[in-house]
Parts: structure tokens; sequence; C-alpha cells
């Protein structure tokens, strides 16, 4: 009974939506942004109601239910009402003067509206449906501006795109109902969890292939390379928009990959898969990252690269961190979007307070303390597992530590040492809170030192030299090339895009030059 009232009420949050998304782009009043915002809270209070609903009652054993009340499904609904409301009450300002703003507001909230379905969906049928929609909503929102041919050039390569993933992901659910009988995800993953459990039981062909295009699906969705190049281009779109995809649209492939994740590790060639392209995404968008000047092009770029160590996440068998850096990713981008209008007075900081260059005895030094106080928090809370997140982590605390002053304010060793300390503590804290709200079969975990941590610890520390070289030996000559590579993001979205016309050509607006036509109207 508790499953079923509690459902009710968030069910209402999408249908709320997606009524609230019609209405509202048949006309452009004034009060439309305050109406919205007081939608949002309203929102919040149906889910917050439902939670307590569903928590208070007695739950009976699971059954066919079409949503989900999972306690990943309760965390990213939260999410998605928590955006949503950020964003609604940012574009009330910011949007303001728009000519077209109800259908804005129209296309915002029927993404929501599908990004919440799709995250409490625990039917394929349910779960797709969602998926397609949120493409086709969010298209909408990044040819706002149909003028601009970047954005035009992006939407394009994202909608054939899309179309692809919805293909796979279309292929995928059917064969998986081929190989159950049962449309129910939890049904589903109950069944990969048992299987795990069960030495003797292995996989069919029909549920490692779709393993594989899950895992495809996934490097999509999350703007991996060589399709990572419409991610850069939609900086294009209103600034609201860009938030929206890089803090909650993109998460998607993570949540994915975290829902169907027993199935993914019981698959080496999806495993290896989802290893490699991502791996090389995290390390490659990373270090072009360090060569663009636009701030948005550089937080496009960090997208790609975030998104890549969370699906590395996954492939290791740490579900539970990678949804902590899901969470954590997407309050941090939103706000880095929605705050990139202070990156003048922050540039301005920098400029009057460059950082020191390390001496070769700080990053000695650093690097020793860094490396004690790992291992110690580590053995502290008797971890077992792979290693190379505690090595990633390990590599930042010692930038951190090493660069701890700059020219006008100097911070101590001592300060340092609590802050590394603090952070130790918040994220061991907070990775053992997310194991207890998403537990994880132990068949499933991936051994420590095993190929893939190996795998994993040698990028993490590829990225770590790389970086350094390219900050402070940037006067060698090899260096220098590989800069110039870089900024032309080693020519891999060239390629896609060639491919992308090719396959489906596309006429691109014409920006009239505002001076030709100052010109042209002086000579008539």
């Amino acid at each position: 009974m508790s499953m079923f009232v509690s459902s009710i009420f968030f069910i209402l949050i999408p249908i709320s939506l997606a009524l609230a998304g019609w209405s509202v782009g048949r006309k452009q009043t004034r009060s439309q942004g305050r109406r919205l915002v007081h939608l949002s809270f309203l929102l919040i209070g149906l889910f917050t109601v439902g939670v307590l609903t569903h928590w208070r009652l007695p739950t009976p054993p699971a059954t066919q239910q079409y949503i989900s009340t999972t306690n990943l499904s309760l965390i990213m609904l939260a999410l998605v009402l928590f955006m949503g409301t950020i964003l609604m009450t940012f574009s009330r300002n910011y949007m303001a003067t728009e000519p077209r703003l109800n259908v804005y507001w129209r296309w915002l909230l029927l993404t929501l509206a599908a990004v919440s379905l799709v995250v409490m969906s625990n039917h394929l049928v349910l779960f797709w449906l969602g998926w397609v929609s949120i493409s086709l909503a969010l298209h909408k929102l990044l040819t706002f501006y149909p003028e601009r041919p970047r954005a035009a050039l992006a939407a394009h390569k994202k909608f054939l795109l899309a179309r692809t993933a919805e293909l796979c992901l279309f292929v995928a659910f059917v064969l998986l109902y081929q190989a159950h009988n049962t449309f129910f995800i939890h049904e589903l993953v109950s069944a990969f969890n048992q299987q795990a459990n069960n030495t003797d039981q292995s996989l069919t062909a029909y549920e490692y292939i779709a393993a594989i295009l899950i895992a495809i699906v996934a490097l999509i969705k999350c703007a991996q390379l060589p399709v990572h190049g419409w991610l850069i281009q939609v900086v294009e779109a209103p600034t609201p928009v860009s938030a929206l995809l890089h803090a909650g649209v993109i998460n998607l492939g993570g949540f994915l990959l975290i829902l169907f994740g027993p199935l993914l590790l019981q698959v080496p060639d999806a495993q290896w898969l989802v290893l490699i392209v991502a791996g090389l995404t995290t390390v490659i968008s990373a270090l072009i990252m360090t060569t663009r000047i636009s701030l948005k092009v550089r937080l496009a770029w960090s997208t790609s690269a975030q998104m890549g160590l969370m699906l590395l996440e996954c492939a290791l068998g740490l579900f539970e961190l990678a949804l902590l850096h899901l969470v954590t990713h997407s309050v941090y981008k939103a706000h880095a979007f929605l705050n990139s209008g202070n990156a003048i007075h922050e540039d301005i900081q920098r400029r009057l307070a460059p950082p020191q260059a390390p001496s070769v005895g700080d990053w000695l030094l650093a690097a020793i303390l860094s490396a004690g106080l790992v291992i110690a928090a580590a053995y502290a809370i008797r971890y077992q597992g792979v290693w190379s997140p505690w090595v990633l982590f390990g590599l930042a605390l010692t930038v951190l530590i090493a660069q701890r002053h700059g020219q006008q304010r100097k911070a101590s060793l001592l300060s340092a040492i609590g802050l590394t300390l603090l952070l130790l503590t918040l994220y061991s804290t907070m990775k053992a809170f997310f194991g207890l709200v998403l537990p994880i079969n132990p068949a499933l975990r991936v051994d420590a030192f095993s190929l893939a941590d190996i795998w994993v610890m040698g990028l993490f520390i590829s990225l770590f030299v790389l970086s350094w070289l390219l900050r402070y030996q940037a006067q060698r000559p090899a260096i220098q090339h590989l800069s110039m590579a870089l900024f032309a993001g080693l020519y891999l979205d060239e390629w896609l895009t060639r491919l992308t016309l090719k396959v489906w050509p596309l006429r691109l607006p014409t920006r009239i030059n505002s001076k030709t036509l100052t010109q042209q109207t002086s000579i008539k």
C-alpha cells in the first residue's frame, strides 16, 4: 500500500511539469517566472510527502510497480527537483527580456518532466520513452537561437548521436526482455545479481550484446571522445540551458551504468570498452581544458573529463562513488555556469596573485605527506577494493599541498595539511554514506591491483605527469607541439563533423555581419 500511495505523489511530479510546460507555452505573460518558481517549490513538497509516506508506512515485498522508489531513484529525483528550482529562479531574471520566453519555459519544463520520468521509471518502455523525450525537448533548447551557426551545427550532431544512442538502447531493452521475459527493471537487476552470485550460471548471448549496447549508449550520452564535439559547441545556447545540460542531462549516462551495473561488470568486453574510452577521455579532455581561454569552453571540456571519470568508477564497480560524483558534479557545474558572469573578476584576481612555481623539495614533501595521509585514511576505514581512486586523491592532494601559496597570500604547511585532513574526512564519510544508501553486491567488486585497477592508475599518473609538463616545462619544443595538438582538440571533432555532414548534410544559417549590412545600406 505504501508503494502505491507514494507512487502517486512521485508520478504527479512529471505530470505537473509536462502540463505546466504545455500551458505556459501557449501565451507569454509577465507572471510566468514567478508562478513556475512557486510550482517548483510545490513539487518539492510533493516529493517530501512521497518520501515520508514511503518510509513511514510498511513496505510490502517488491511487486510489479511502474514507478521505482529505490534509494537511487529518490536521490536522482531530489537532484532533478533541486536543479529545476535553481534554473527556474535564475531564468526568471536572466531570460526576462527574451521575446520567445514562453517557448523557452515550455521546453525547459518538458525536459525536466522527461528527466524525472527516466530516473523514477521501473519499466523499460517508460524508461526508453522518457529517454527519447529528453533528447527531443533538449534539442529545442539547444536551437533556441537558430540563427547561430555553431549552435545549429552542434544541435545537428547531437540529434544524430542521440538517435543512434536511442536505437542502441531500444535494441538492448528488447534483448533483455527476450532473455528474462520481463520489462520491469528491478526484476532484471535482481536476476543479474543472482547470476553474479551463482558462478555456474552464465550470461546468454542476448545479455552479452545488451551490456555492450548499454555501454555504448552511456559513452555517447556522456559525450566521450570522439563524439564530444557537440558538447563543446552548445555553449552558444543560453547559460541556463548549458547549466541544465552539464549539470543534469549529461549525467544520465552514469545513471544508466549505475542502474545496470550488475550486468556491465559481468561482461568484460563492455567493462573494458568503458575503461578504455572513458579513461582516455578523462586524460585527454582534462589536458585540453588547460589550453582553453573561454570559461564556458573550459567548463565544457571539464564536463567531458568528469563524465569519463564517473564512467570509470562504474566500470570499476565503485557505484557508490559514481553516485557521489554525479551529485556533487551536478551542483558544482550548475554553480559554475550560472556564476560564469564573474569570470572577469576572478581572472583579475588570478593575474594579481599568480602562483609561484613549487620547488623540487615542495613536490617531494607534498608527495610524502599525501601518500602517508591517504594510506592512513584507507586503513583507518578498513578499505577493501581498488586503489586507483585513492591514487587519484593522493595526486590531487599532492598538487594542493605543493601549490599552497601565491605571491600575495602564503599558506602555511600546517594549514595545507589541515585542509587535506578535512578533505580526506569528508571524502571517506560521504563515500561510506553512499555505500550504505547504494549497497553493492560483493560478488561484483573489482579486485585491488587487477588489470583494470592498474590501467586506471596508469591513466591518473599519466594525467599528473603531462599536466606538470604542460604547466612547468612549456618552453620545451616537444611540450609546445603537444600543447598545439591539444589546443586543436587532437582534430577529433573535425573528423566527426565531416562524417556527420556526409551522412546527413545540413545547411547552416548565415549570420549577417553588421558592418557589411551598414556598408550595403549606405551604398544604396
